[in-house]
């Protein structure tokens, strides 16, 4: 079938032929040009369109452009700076369509040039080989026809000339040199030596194993069955003796328990080996704040002979414990590295639940245990010999026990009113000696008037009012002439470190009274000490006469107890929460007060003022509780109102030693810090019958 012509030139093909026909219209058309007049004709389509001459004659122009277009114009990529996916701006719009790896080489190269010269050389010596050849050819032929002819040729002196010439002739082949490869080309001065691979392997010796075996009978069957239902048996009388009420939340923990218990079988696997991995995280991310615990020291002390500063290392706070205020701090007499805070309010409006956490420098971000307690702690502490067991003191009058070793965070042992609790809340609780038959006992304050000592007598708490304070001066008669006296609310105590019969009490009427464990309806002595409230009384750590007290009356004072004036006085213009002798030296103490402020005092440098006064907390409205020396490093703990305790580090001037003399031994101890001290009061008794 022939190809079809487009429609358009058709078109115009038919205009001509009919102009050739008007313009000669004698000529005859045979049939055969009918035919071939009927093959051209042209065939339109239903849709062409009808154009005229100056619509055909239009030109329209198309632009080339090199854009793809199929290549995407919405590309998106996440960029790490801003944080969102960012539009791409720039697109590749190369569009490959062959490609084809070829070794072809340019003539006017070098390498070109160079395989030319090859070739060339390579045609000589084949063209040279033909030469010698023919030559040697020729040579075997004319022997032959000498003995033919029985003639025989004598070599002339012609002969080594053909030979020179022949030499001449053979073109001289160059030195071939070694060929460089570009593409791998290296300098000897880059070049590095590539240290030897090594395989390192270890012998490990294989886990113990031990075979056991045992063969189980239908007796050893049966007794294990009968002991499984006498347990079931049991269980159900002790359920039959409980209240409904008691059953439905035995039943409750009992549900908890099984859960907890199916859990925690496969977290306890992993438990030290993710607390490991923690520090290990967090010893990564604090790592400055531990370089500077350990290492750094405040060169500006040089410069300053009577100033010291505090530079703030680690924080605690806790998601739990958030609008708790720290009510409590306790280093732990066993590791350096851990406390304890006590979470609660002061404010009787606002009273909630309390918490018990243990933090270790170890792991700033999270405490090692917590506990949880429906009412606010007030205060705690821990033993000394059985640094697991802490003893704290709750709002609503009852003390309790928490063992460190027991997961629950129930506490182990509890007050209840059937044991005697206290009526107002516990303000302070310590530890003692282990009485008579070896049990473990402690003393607690409380606003009720009452200092109570306790004793765990087999797995229960048993009370001794040790004595009931009074406000003297005050008894009034009632009914029947009855005295009546007006209760002291105790506030704080502190046991002497030798003497273990004699201990201070602090009360709200800011009266301090001297006790003993033996007299519990008289005081050995009072002092009239503060006009508010005694918020902290501490002995001092070397010398059994001097304690200290501090209260909201803005004042801190140090006293001997022998005499019944103070013998130092400072006003710190804020009501002061808390005091602390630091544990290694008999002049140096530390105090807080609400206004959010440190002070660190040395009697040794400064008899009348703090050596250093710092602000701790970041908001002038944050309110200081609680300090605490550690004993053994040079930091402190602060704690405040809002449930965060902040640690920090002593400068220099803040712990001062004796300085060596040349020829002479420094001399350290106890009796050297009781005899700095002593030094100073002997002054201040001096001036005072002067005055």
């Amino acid at each position: 079938m022939p190809h079809k012509p487009p429609p358009r030139r058709q078109s115009i093909n038919v205009g001509r032929g009919a102009r050739k026909r008007d313009e000669d219209p004698g000529t005859e058309v045979g049939e055969g040009t009918d035919e071939w007049a009927q093959s051209k004709a042209t065939v339109r389509p239903p849709d062409q369109l009808d154009l005229t001459d100056a619509e055909l004659k239009e030109e329209f122009t198309r632009i080339l452009t090199a854009n793809n277009p199929h290549a995407p114009q919405n590309i998106v990529r996440y960029s790490f700076k801003e944080g969102t996916y960012k539009l791409i701006g720039f697109v590749d719009q190369l569009a490959v369509h062959f490609s084809q790896v070829g070794n072809l080489i340019p003539k006017d190269s070098d390498e070109g040039r160079r395989q030319h010269y090859l070739d060339e050389l390579a045609a000589s010596s084949q063209e040279f080989a033909k030469v010698v050849t023919s030559e040697t050819e020729i040579l075997e032929e004319e022997p032959k026809e000498a003995e033919a002819g029985s003639q025989t040729d004598v070599p002339t002196a012609e002969a080594p000339e053909k030979m020179a010439e022949e030499e001449s002739m053979t073109p001289k082949q160059p030195k071939e040199r070694k060929l460089t490869n570009k593409f791998n080309f290296s300098e000897r001065a880059s070049q590095t030596f590539n240290n030897p691979l090594r395989d390192r392997e270890c012998q490990m010796e294989p886990p113990p194993r031990t075979n056991f075996s045992a063969t189980a009978n239908q007796w050893e069957i049966y007794d294990a069955y009968m002991e499984e239902l006498e347990k079931q048996e049991k269980t159900k009388e002790k359920e039959k003796t409980k209240t409904p009420v008691a059953k439905k939340t035995g039943k409750m923990a009992m549900r908890k328990m099984t859960a907890m218990e199916s859990q925690s079988d496969d977290i306890i696997k992993v438990t030290q080996a993710a607390k490991i991995v923690e520090r290990m995280v967090n010893q990564n991310t604090y790592d400055d704040v531990a370089q500077d615990f350990k290492y750094y020291e405040d060169a500006a002390d040089e410069y300053r002979d009577q100033e010291g500063t505090l530079l703030p290392l680690w924080k605690f706070q806790n998601d739990k414990a958030k609008r708790l205020a720290v009510t409590a701090l306790c280093w732990s007499p066993k590791y350096n590295d851990l406390f304890a805070v006590g979470h609660g309010s002061y404010d009787f409006r606002k009273q909630s639940r309390g918490m018990l956490l243990f933090y270790s420098m170890k792991n700033p971000s999270f405490p090692e245990y917590t506990f949880s307690s429906e009412s606010g702690i007030l205060c705690l502490d821990v033993h000394v010999d059985h640094p697991h067991l802490v003893v704290v003191g709750h709002y609503d009058g009852n003390v309790a026990i928490y063992n460190l070793k027991k997961p629950y965070s129930q506490p182990s042992f509890r007050s209840s009113a059937k044991s005697g609790k206290h009526t107002d809340p516990v303000w302070q609780v310590k530890w003692q000696k282990d009485d008579m038959d070896h049990n473990l006992n402690f003393f607690s304050v409380s606003s009720d008037g009452r200092i109570v000592s306790w004793t765990l007598v087999k797995s229960e708490l048993v009370h001794t009012d040790v004595i009931k304070l009074k406000v003297e001066d005050s008894t009034t008669e009632g009914l029947e002439g009855l005295q009546i006296h007006t209760v002291g609310c105790g506030t704080a105590f502190d046991f002497h470190k030798e003497i273990d019969y004699l201990f201070l009490v602090g009360t709200e009427e800011g009266k301090i009274y001297k006790c003993s464990k033996s007299y519990s309806n008289q005081f050995l002595s009072t002092y009239d000490a503060h006009s508010m409230a005694v918020d902290a009384v501490s002995w001092n750590p070397y010398h059994t006469k001097v304690f200290m007290s501090c209260s909201s009356d803005w004042t801190v004072k140090i006293w001997d107890h022998t005499i019944k004036t103070p013998m130092f006085i400072y006003d710190l213009n804020s009501a002061v929460g808390d005091v602390a002798w630091a544990p290694y030296s008999s002049t140096v103490f530390a105090a807080v007060t609400t206004n959010g402020k440190t002070h660190v005092f040395d009697l040794s440098i400064n008899k009348y003022e703090a050596i250093c006064n710092q602000p701790v907390v970041a908001r002038k409205k944050n309110k200081l509780t609680h300090v605490q020396f550690n004993p053994i490093h040079p930091i402190i703990i602060v704690g405040d109102d809002r449930g965060h305790v902040t640690c920090l580090k002593l400068s220099p001037n803040l712990r001062k030693m004796p300085k060596e003399k040349k020829g002479q031994e420094v001399q350290k101890g106890p009796a050297v810090e009781i005899a700095k001290l002593d030094k100073l009061l002997n002054l201040v008794r001096e001036v005072k019958p002067k005055t």
